[in-house]
């Protein structure tokens, strides 16, 4: 192993050290590396088989040039936001111009080019040594040898993600009942339920599926362990962004050619602005204008011109299913399939001459995101300013100020600027600075809490509330900047879903249940004093109707109305700024499609259960 002392062999490989080492990064700042054995035996085969297939590193150099890029960026997510790059990462820097990249950036640009220099110059003397060294060679009989066995073990591996892989045998029938029990307490969707579901027969003529993999022949990894690896889990990051570039895609191509036919309802262009934001798991009983204790609302409730929207539903407690009711013509009884015929209602806008901006502190892929983006890519402008995770450290909401701003400052007469928050998604503690750490004890400073346990119950809601008071100081700020704007402007906010936090004996928190605490949304509608010169009788109808049974089906069309939009067939009816709004069914999704208004809320849980059958989903 001496040769390895020499200095073009031994740079070479600190060099490969290095990027190993990159998924350890977390280690540096305090952070939990997880899978830490697997990943680095994984990160073993996979430079075993670049060896195997290329014979020399100087043949495979050129291949690790995105990884080297790419590790500056790995390095400051994990400092700053305790993840490393994911597909929401590869879309904004595909997607972001190189002049808005240079906006963003200001002054650090310049160390931004350096650290570029850097990296390339490293990869570059890295790739020399590599070129004009030999020793680094594998040209013995063990190499065919490794390449096969390890050929076969990538084989193996494909074939358990192709068919499966067989659960292990159930050594008596008590442990088949107790199986069969956990089984039941998943949601027959993911491949833990599938493998665990009869296999269905084949369809006459059709060739029967090959068995699954023997369980005693499944590697000793798994595919999450591969993408946290450095450099070769790149690859997989890589293949998820285009699987929801394919994905986002095919929903985009659904309603490719859909028109609204939207118009303004008057000949008059006068400039005006509406504004919608969406916010985040935000409880409604947990806002002091709703009647809660706290003061969690001390700037909202010195607005004048704010009307608050005491019951307002939303059809179902899950981001990705609720938003798209909120900015469609998407049926609440339709919420649960994925995609949909129509665009939203930037598309509308649109039409009617509206500039539309698309703001989220959100993310922009994963298969929680997707179908909400498919939506923001509709806009004129769109920015996703979140370099964080939702578990983990993010952007705070402030980071939309300064863009809409800008949006605000745009020539464009007419605007419509939609701004999707983080609100108040868990961890709670992650959604304010430190300054709003109101209520003690808290999980403030507290390193991934585990929120099933009901030891922090106290800390747990204490955050959530100060997620709520810095939620009242953003939408705030929000409505001081369209005043300083001097716009004719209208703006309308509505939470997504809200949570549920242990209530009283309530052993269960956070969303995706039956409760009513989840479905019962925040939301209100504020306007300026232009815009209610302007429009008096919206705003008579819109106090009129304030109080009214409502669901998030109504956002779409009351949006439009605001704006003063019109289109063939439209349902002002829905609108409760109109003369023509009426009362319609509002369907949860509890057990099925649950009529709320003729439930009964059951236990501490407030579980929303159907006085009658419930339509089927």
């Amino acid at each position: 192993m001496r040769f390895l002392l020499r200095p073009a062999n031994l740079y070479v490989a600190l060099t490969y050290l290095a990027l190993s080492a990159v998924p350890f990064a977390p280690k540096l700042f305090g952070g939990v590396v997880e899978r830490p054995g697997q990943v680095l035996g994984i990160e073993f085969i996979c430079w075993v088989a670049a060896w195997a297939v290329f014979g020399r590193p100087a043949r495979f150099h050129w291949l690790l040039l995105p990884a080297f890029l790419a590790l500056p960026v790995e390095v400051y997510l994990f400092k700053f936001y305790g993840k490393g790059i994911s597909t929401h990462h590869l879309g904004i820097m595909f997607e972001t111009s190189p002049v808005e990249a240079m906006e963003f950036l200001g002054q650090k640009v310049w160390l931004m080019l350096a650290v570029l220099v850097g990296v390339l110059a490293w990869w570059a003397s890295s790739w020399r040594a590599a070129w004009v060294t030999r020793d680094l060679d594998w040209h013995d009989g063990s190499r065919p040898v490794v390449a096969a066995v390890l050929a076969l073990g990538a084989a193996v591996l494909g074939y358990g993600a192709a068919f499966g892989v067989a659960p292990p045998p159930v050594a008596a029938p008590a442990a088949s009942v107790q199986a069969s029990a956990r089984t039941a307490a998943f949601k027959p969707n993911g491949p833990a339920a599938a493998s665990a579901q009869p296999a269905a027969a084949p369809a006459p003529g059709a060739s029967a599926p090959l068995p699954a993999l023997p369980h005693w022949a499944r590697m000793p990894f798994d595919r999450e362990a591969f993408a946290q690896s450095w450099p070769f889990g790149l690859v997989a990051r890589g293949l998820d962004f285009y699987r929801e570039r394919v994905y986002l895609a095919d929903l985009n191509r659904a309603s490719a050619n859909f028109r609204f036919g939207a118009h303004p309802a008057q000949a008059d262009t006068q400039p005006q602005l509406v504004v919608l934001v969406i916010g985040e798991s935000s409880r409604y009983d947990r806002w002091r204008l709703n009647g809660y204790a706290r003061d969690t609302n001390p700037l909202l409730a010195q607005e004048p011109n704010l009307v608050m929207l005491p019951d307002v539903i939303t059809s179902v407690s899950a981001t990705r299913l609720s938003v798209p009711v909120i900015i469609s013509r998407k049926p609440a009884t339709e919420s649960l399939k994925d995609g949909f015929a129509e665009k939203s209602m930037l598309t509308a806008f649109k039409e009617a001459g509206y500039k539309t901006f698309w703001l989220s502190n959100q993310i922009s892929f994963g298969k929680f995101d997707t179908p909400v983006s498919v939506f923001a890519k509709e806009a004129n402008v769109i920015e996703f300013l979140n370099l964080g995770s939702y578990n983990d450290k993010s952007s705070l909401d402030q980071v939309m100020l300064d863009p809409l701003k800008n949006a605000l400052a745009d020539p464009a007469p007419r605007k419509l600027v939609v701004l999707h928050t983080l609100g108040s998604h868990w961890n709670y503690s992650h959604r304010y600075p430190a300054s709003f750490d109101k209520w003690l004890p808290s999980l403030w400073g507290v390193d991934k809490p585990v929120y099933t346990d009901l030891k922090i119950k106290q800390q747990l809601n204490n955050s959530y509330d100060s997620s709520i008071l810095y939620t009242d100081w953003f939408l705030s700020h929000v409505i001081g900047t369209i005043k300083a704007s001097g716009a004719a402007a209208s703006m309308v906010y509505v939470a997504d879903h809200g949570q549920t936090l242990y209530d009283g004996s309530c052993k269960v928190a956070f969303h995706g249940h039956n409760h009513q605490y989840e479905f019962h949304v925040p939301a209100f509608v504020w306007y300026s004093d232009s815009y209610r010169e302007r429009f008096p009788d919206k705003i008579g109808q819109l106090l009129r109707h304030r109080s009214a049974h409502l669901a998030t089906e109504n956002m779409f069309h009351t949006l439009l109305d605001l704006g003063d939009i019109r289109y063939p067939n439209d349902r002002l009816e829905w609108s409760f700024v109109n003369s023509r709004f009426r009362l319609h069914k509002r369907y949860v999704d509890s057990y099925g499609w649950t009529d709320y208004d003729n439930a009964v809320i059951k236990g501490d849980c407030h579980e929303v259960v159907a006085r009658t059958k419930p339509a089927r989903r």
